[in-house]
């Protein structure tokens, strides 16, 4: 059986720690992947802040883009999903070869069937939050911001995003019942027969069983250490 690998919250380019450091490990992280390998699943915020102009797209990641363009050159699957803080993908990662989906996304892989995004805004959040979120998705948002020069652009945008991040900088602990994500897994399998619910976007690591027997995994960001998961055809397991 092929192997399947999903990884989330890298946050190339992040400010803080040894971001260089960070890049070459994910990069090292992509080419270490083994000859059986099917597919990945990157489930957003692998960048800290993304955007692309038509003809311009931020400099740097050399060495991921080449890792990437290796398992695409061999065959490997790749696909991401935009997080809340690489939500401005346009067109520049398919063009490499990557494909884009949307959460909630239901795929099939070896049998099972697997339910995957980046998280966040799933479930009953917070009304500030769903506003904030509602403004970044907004078209014409991205319109004014395109007019910025990208000079000033990537540094406003990379500055709001590190400020974002040392805000929040404490260790996130998932309330299990008591979190959104939670309340929409639940209701999401009434109407969906799903074995593994994957996402990332919490910087914590979880492994819950849900009551109808499948389970909610979330990926730890990369902040510390790498952290993958991989689907072998049999279960789900921490690489």
């Amino acid at each position: 059986m092929m192997k399947t690998y999903f990884v989330s919250d890298v946050h190339l380019g992040l400010q803080v720690a040894d971001p260089a450091a960070r890049e070459r490990r994910f990069a090292d992280f992509l080419r270490s992947l083994p000859e059986d390998t099917e597919a990945v699943y990157m489930l957003g915020d692998i960048w800290d802040f993304w955007y692309e102009y038509r003809d311009v797209v931020p400099k740097g990641y050399v060495r991921v883009f080449a890792a990437i363009q290796e398992l695409l050159d061999r065959g490997v699957k790749v696909y991401f999903f935009p997080g809340n803080h690489d939500i401005w993908t346009y067109s520049y990662f398919e063009e490499l070869g990557m494909t884009r989906l949307e959460q909630p996304a239901l795929v099939e892989i070896g049998g099972k069937r697997f339910c995957l995004g980046h998280g966040d805004g799933l479930g009953p959040v917070p009304f500030g939050y769903r506003f904030i979120r509602a403004i970044f998705h907004c078209r014409l948002l991205q319109i004014l911001f395109s007019m910025l020069h990208p000079w000033f652009a990537y540094r406003l945008g990379n500055t709001w995003s590190r400020h974002s991040r040392l805000s929040h900088n404490e260790h996130y602990v998932f309330k299990g019942e008591k979190e959104p994500l939670y309340e929409f897994v639940t209701e999401f399998s009434k109407s969906h027969k799903v074995d593994y619910y994957i996402f990332g976007h919490y910087h914590a690591e979880v492994d819950m069983a849900l009551p109808n027997g499948a389970r909610l995994m979330i990926l730890k960001d990369w902040m510390e250490s790498s952290h993958a998961l991989c689907f072998d055809g049999s279960s789900v397991y921490l690489v």
